[in-house]
């Protein structure tokens, strides 16, 4: 039996890594220690692009979102954006004062899911988690798509190929960050910069002295010029829900507290209050530069593009700002990589998750969360085909959803600690709740039919999958007495089955390696019905040897050597001679060069993919290089 293998090199040496894992190291950088966590730690600062460029962004999508609605009802209807960004703006506070208060009550990360498990118990706390998983998802998807839709319009001979574009900006995403979130943010850091610089200009320039009010923007006017219905509560409301947008990302820094540099509740609450002054600052200003424009809907100009023209004119400032916010639009899924796997490893945790995504790879990092999110992201943008529009009605339900559990939860916790200023604190939070509730309420009843209704099924499912994980560790707890001592450890009878297929130096190599760990060893041949002489001549051979192991030959009909090892291995179980393990133990040759293993038959791998839902039976492979053979023979030969 030969063929490809694993490992082994010469005692002592170091293995050598395959061009791959060489490839990957370069990608990925080099394993860190446990005391170099520093390097892969956030500071304020970077903790905007790295956690807070999906709220950053919204100032693209969320006034845009007010004006769309408002515009439906006619020009009239439009100079309610400002006292509507006003009341967001307020609410934006609010949420900003309840999340610095969360990073100071559980410092540890998960932001609503532990203050939902905390407050309000088990229940409460995976619906959070499930709506953030789903925020989290969409965030990478709609984010890459937008960036990529910004890209696609200023360059129309690309729009064929826009999901390949998405998937590799999201293969860009996902490497980055398993190099760690620190890298990651460093690298965004720049284009965040100048995004935030450029368009707090613009909104400065237009505020005092605008320089292209006379500009003719194109494309055509979408809003009538009479008004089509009155402005009643349920439209004010539908526009605020829809502004609300513009809040996704608020929790993430709550979420991301382990990431930053110590102390960390300290540098993450200057983050979360950068972002809530700039967040704030942005939208108030867009919102009265909007009104000050008389700024409506239209084709082919976003609300953001016309804000600009205005303010800065069609110059080269204009375009270094759009393209700044068309690569921040496509960074904005970071946010997403920074919070995600930390809040997958609290589920892995609490067994709601499988517990790998609680472990840290080669660079400190949840790899296997980031992996994860970056799977399920390329998935639904395959899906999508890289279409914003489908995405949209589906944004921003799964993080309302949160805010609101998150807030309700701080009510309770300060009811039940009581500490100086309780009731103002559990005010804003209350305040906060209500809003962010009716905020969801409409978000659900107005995007439902436009695909809300997606999230509304996902969340529970997601759920149903946390309970289904969390009842399997239990079961797995009390099989495995988790807590109790065991019994002492017991000794039985070890048989070590050897299949062979001749009588050779791998052979004699592996019948010593087996005589050395099993009471019995058992060496198994297969031959096969039209091949006259060949089991007569192996037993031969294999009594002129006379190892002291029995050889056992089993004669085949059938071209396969797996299934009478498999009929072998049955047999033994059935005789019950008193072994109370067996070991199925295979030789592979692994070639010194890696583009020799396409040369052996590879029949290791197909033994024992056969044998691993056998658990009467333990599998193992002894991978042996051609220079281990050599040394063996020289050495044996000598003595």
């Amino acid at each position: 039996m030969s063929g490809g293998g694993d490992s082994a090199g010469r005692p002592g040496d170091a293995p050598r890594p395959s061009v791959a894992s060489s490839v990957w190291r370069v990608l990925i950088g080099r394993p860190l220690k446990s005391s170099e966590a520093r390097h892969g730690q956030i500071t304020p600062l970077e903790g905007l692009p790295a956690l807070s460029l999906d709220a950053l962004t919204s100032v693209a999508y969320g006034p845009e979102a007010i004006v769309l609605v408002l515009g439906t009802a006619g020009v009239a209807a439009l100079h309610l954006v400002l006292p509507i960004t006003i009341s967001i703006v307020v609410l934006l506070a609010l949420l900003v004062i309840s999340y610095r208060q969360v990073i100071d009550g559980y410092p540890h990360g998960g932001g609503a899911y532990a203050v939902a498990r905390a407050n309000l118990g088990n229940g409460a706390a995976q619906v959070a988690a499930a709506s953030l998983v789903v925020d989290y998802t969409l965030t990478v998807a709609v984010s890459i798509a937008a960036g990529i839709a910004s890209l696609t319009s200023a360059f129309p001979a690309l729009t064929h190929a826009t999901v390949p574009l998405c998937l590799a900006e999201l293969a860009l995403l996902t490497i980055l960050n398993l190099r760690g979130l620190g890298e990651t943010a460093r690298a965004f850091l720049l284009p965040t910069v100048v995004f935030i610089v450029g368009l707090l200009a613009v909104i400065a320039i237009g505020m005092i002295h605008p320089l292209g009010t006379h500009l003719t923007q194109p494309g055509q006017s979408l809003t009538p010029t009479v008004d089509l219905a009155p402005v009643g509560v349920l439209l004010i409301l539908k526009a605020f829900s829809a502004g609300c947008s513009a809040l996704t990302g608020v929790e993430a820094i709550a979420n991301g507290v382990p990431l930053f540099r110590p102390p960390r509740q300290a540098r993450a609450k200057q983050t979360e209050l950068m972002l809530g002054v700039l967040l704030g600052v942005m939208l108030l200003g867009l919102a009265v530069l909007v009104d000050k424009f008389h700024v409506g809907p239209r084709s082919g100009q976003t609300v953001l593009s016309q804000v600009m023209a205005y303010s800065v004119g069609r110059g080269w400032v204009y375009y270094i700002v759009s393209l700044s916010i068309t690569v921040v639009l496509g960074l904005a899924a970071n946010t997403s990589f920074g919070g995600l796997p930390v809040l997958a490893s609290l589920l892995a945790r609490d067994h709601y998750l499988p517990h790998a995504f609680a472990l840290r790879g080669d660079r400190l990092v949840f790899s296997k969360g980031v992996w994860a999110l970056g799977i399920v992201a390329a998935a639904l943008l395959v899906v999508v085909r890289g279409n914003t529009n489908t995405l949209i009605p589906l944004f921003a339900i799964g993080v309302f959803i949160s805010f609101t559990l998150a807030q309700t939860g701080m009510v309770v916790h300060w009811r039940s600690a009581r500490p100086a200023h309780w009731k103002r604190k559990a005010t804003v939070n209350g305040t906060g709740a209500v809003v962010t509730a009716i905020a969801t309420i409409v978000f659900l009843i107005s995007k439902f039919v436009e695909g809300a209704w997606v999230v509304v099924v996902a969340v529970p499912l997601l759920i149903l999958l946390f309970q289904r994980i969390r009842a399997y560790y239990q079961r797995l707890s009390g099989v495995l007495a988790i807590g109790e001592v065991p019994p002492p450890p017991h000794a039985g009878r070890v048989l070590v089955v050897v299949p062979v297929n001749g009588v050779n130096r791998l052979t004699s190599y592996v019948i010593s390696e087996a005589l050395s760990i099993g009471d019995e060893v058992v060496a198994v041949a297969v031959t096969f019905s039209d091949e006259s002489g060949s089991e007569a001549e192996l037993e031969q051979q294999w009594n002129d040897w006379n190892c002291g192991v029995r050889l056992v030959t089993l004669r085949s009909q059938y071209h396969s050597v797996v299934r009478p090892i498999l009929r072998f291995l049955d047999a033994l179980q059935r005789q019950e001679e008193g072994f109370e393990a067996t070991i199925v133990l295979i030789p592979v040759i692994r070639p010194t060069k890696w583009r020799h293993r396409a040369l052996h038959n590879q029949l290791d791998l197909v033994l024992s993919a056969a044998l691993q839902d056998r658990p009467e039976v333990s599998v193992a492979r002894i991978p042996v290089t051609i220079d281990q053979l050599e040394r063996a023979s020289t050495r044996r030969g000598a003595e």
